[in-house]
Order: C-alpha cells, then structure tokens, then sequence
C-alpha cells in the first residue's frame, strides 16, 4: 500500500431514516472537516428566522461526534426541542492508484468498500413519536426563580453539590535524606 494514493472518496447516498418529513426539511449535512461555527450560525437562522419546524444533522466516520456536538449546542441555545437519532452503516468507496505502475502495464486502481458508521439525528419543535426508537424528550425548561448565574454550573442540568473535604487532594510531604546514599530528596509520602 506503500506506493498507491488516495485519488477519490465517495458515499453512497441515502434516504433519511425518518418517515413522514416534510419536503423542505434542512438537512445538514456534516463532514469532518466541517466547522461548527458554520454549521451552527446557518443551522440557528433556519431555525429562528425562517422559522423551520425540523431540522437533520447528519454525519459519518469520523464526522460523527461533530454531528453530536451540533445537536448538543442548538438543544442548549433553543431549548424544547424533541430528538429522534438513528444510528446505521454506511458505505464508503475509496479509490487508490499505484504511483509506481509497472512500465509495460497500465496503472492499477484499488477500489476499497469501507461500511462506516454513521448518524443521524431529527430535531423538531412538534412532538414526536415517544414509542419510536432513538426518541428523546426535550429537556426540562428552567424555572423563573432558578439561579443560572454561575458559569461553573453552566449547561447542567442541576447544580454540583459543594466539594467533601475528603475528596480535596492532598498535600505531597518532600523528606530529605541525611544518608550518603541519598542524592537529597524523596518524594512519596502522603499526609
């Protein structure tokens, strides 16, 4: 494998895995090299401002935990929103050429079939089926009179209980050594 390149990439195209999705649904699709500040600003103006009901992200291989963080951060920003996620394979096909093709031959190609896994997740703002498999609930809303403030507790659900002194690290105690033998410090004893 040495002496072939990578000369072409292709997916093979699939139908979304949800029945009954309007025409018009937006379906991001993310790659890995996709950046999410990009993905989330046009995801977040389909939502808001052209008032979309659904949306889909989707994504494959290594684009798979892009595809979540996504998902994640427009739950957080638009809140209520009902989660469907579909996992399933997908095939990849890779083509390879030999840079050092025999002289008297043509160039061989090498076609690889690679089942990735892939993703896809529907976001809704109408309900959707709880029996289905892969739904998940919005999360709940935040009371008026909850504190949000603090920024260590931000994005979670509830707040973190204060730290046990127990679980505090403790202090490293350094003794020197008076012997020849010793170079000056050992380290290793814990309070």
């Amino acid at each position: 494998m040495e002496n072939f390149r990578k000369v072409r990439t292709s997916e093979e195209e699939m139908p979304l895995p949800f029945p009954d999705l309007p025409p018009d649904v937006v379906e991001m699709k993310v790659k890995e090299g996709s950046k999410i500040r990009n993905l989330m600003n046009f995801a977040m103006a389909q939502m808001e401002l052209k008032g979309r009901r659904q949306i889909v992200f989707s994504g494959c291989g290594r684009a798979v935990t892009k595809t979540i963080t996504c998902v994640e951060i427009m739950k957080r920003k638009l809140g209520g929103l009902h989660q469907v996620t579909k996992v399933r394979y997908k095939t990849v096909l890779e083509v390879w050429e030999n840079q050092d093709p025999p002289p008297d031959g043509p160039a061989q190609n090498l076609t690889v079939h690679k089942n990735v896994p892939s993703i896809c997740i529907l976001l809704s703002r109408d309900p959707l089926d709880p029996n289905q498999t892969g739904y998940q609930p919005p999360e709940p809303r935040h009371e008026a009179g909850e504190d949000t403030s603090g920024s260590s507790a931000k994005g979670l659900k509830r707040p973190l209980p204060p730290p046990r002194e127990e679980l505090l690290p403790k202090k490293l105690q350094v003794q020197v050594s008076d012997s020849p033998r010793g170079s000056g410090t050992t380290a290793g004893q814990l309070d």
